[in-house]
């Protein structure tokens, strides 16, 4: 594997936990508002992300089926969305500012239980940037060096607030400093985990690829459906989500095609 493959799997990692760095910065809890923000900003970035840098390159490369060409982007799709459903049901979680847990009863301290929500959020970012390196990797047209970055600093981007949200509620809930960083960093050690399984995988079985794209883009559209979206709109104020969210959608749109 060559070196601009592993920076770019590595790129969103960095973005998580850069931003769970900041809990030695700021002091108590993120504003509700700026989570707000930050929140829509992230959702708009992964339906970005989903349509240009993955359900369109896994039609394109269907073209030869004619107008039946979405159909391995619909089968993936799918797939995707059921499997996150799958994970929302056996895993245990429990997302900040929520005392209502999901998943199977457990005993589980809450600390683990933040982190495993961010954990499968965090997963199907890093199936989709493996499942684009791995069709660079594989010569698949459509996908450019440049697109593949332009996903990754996408996700990077979005991964920053996302690790600030992680750590600054465990350190206002008394987690130490040191311990809260850890928990960012280790809830974002599952998109580099993700993507080399990914490349892994689709290297095992290169007609897969269009459907692996597909796959990743529905589990990410389910994460901003299910979780990031209601998050947005709940309470007063929902038009900061809205506006964040048409932000995210407007600079991953900007990315790809500057950098695709």
């Amino acid at each position: 594997m060559n070196m601009e493959v592993v920076r770019g799997i590595l790129i969103p990692f960095v973005g998580t936990s850069l931003g769970a760095a900041c809990v030695f910065f700021m002091r108590g809890r993120l504003n509700a508002m700026v989570q707000r923000a930050l929140t829509g900003f992230a959702a708009g970035v992964m339906v970005a992300a989903s349509v240009w840098s993955l359900l369109l390159p896994a039609i394109e490369q269907n073209n030869g089926m004619g107008p039946m060409a979405f159909l391995p982007a619909a089968v993936g799709f799918w797939v995707g969305v059921l499997f996150l459903l799958l994970l929302d049901k056996v895993v245990p979680h429990l997302h900040a500012g929520l005392n209502e847990e999901e998943g199977p009863r457990n005993t589980l301290a809450r600390t683990t239980k933040l982190v495993l929500a961010v954990t499968i959020h965090n997963l199907p970012e890093g199936m989709a940037v493996g499942v684009v390196y791995a069709g660079l990797l594989q010569g698949q047209a459509g996908i450019t060096a440049a697109g593949a970055l332009a996903l990754a600093l996408g996700i990077a981007i979005q991964n920053f607030p996302e690790g600030a949200i992680i750590s600054m509620p465990l350190r206002a809930e008394g987690t130490g400093k040191g311990k809260a960083f850890l928990y960012g960093v280790l809830s974002g050690a599952v998109e580099p985990v993700g993507a080399l399984l990914t490349i892994w995988f689709s290297s095992l079985v290169v007609p897969a690829l269009p459907y692996m794209l597909a796959f990743a883009a529905g589990a990410m559209i389910y994460v901003v459906v299910e979780e990031l979206i209601p998050e947005t709109q709940a309470g007063a104020h929902s038009n900061l989500g809205t506006l964040m969210f048409a932000l995210g959608f407007t600079v991953m749109m900007a990315l790809d095609c500057a950098l695709g």
